[in-house]
């Protein structure tokens, strides 16, 4: 087990997050670590694009890469409720 540290935030945050964790039945620290394995790093996602356009049989240059990113930011705009 790692040694255990803090994590400044708000008030509100920290609110939010022991309400997220108890709808979970899960501790803050557990919803965080889980928060945090969840999300992929910029160059994870990057190899993940990577390998996908290799199963589709697609070169990944550089006008793919953008277009793939235009589309994730669309779609991240509309789950957070505005279009891009």
């Amino acid at each position: 087990m790692s040694k255990p540290t803090s994590i400044k935030t708000s008030e509100e945050v920290r609110n939010r997050l022991r309400i997220l964790a108890d709808e979970r039945g899960t501790t803050i620290t557990e919803l965080l670590e889980e928060l945090a394995t969840r999300e992929l790093t910029e160059a994870e996602r990057e190899q993940r694009a990577v390998e996908a356009a290799r199963e589709l049989g697609i070169e990944y240059t550089k006008q793919v890469q953008q277009v793939g990113q235009d589309a994730w930011a669309k779609i991240r705009a509309h789950q957070g409720g505005t279009a891009a």
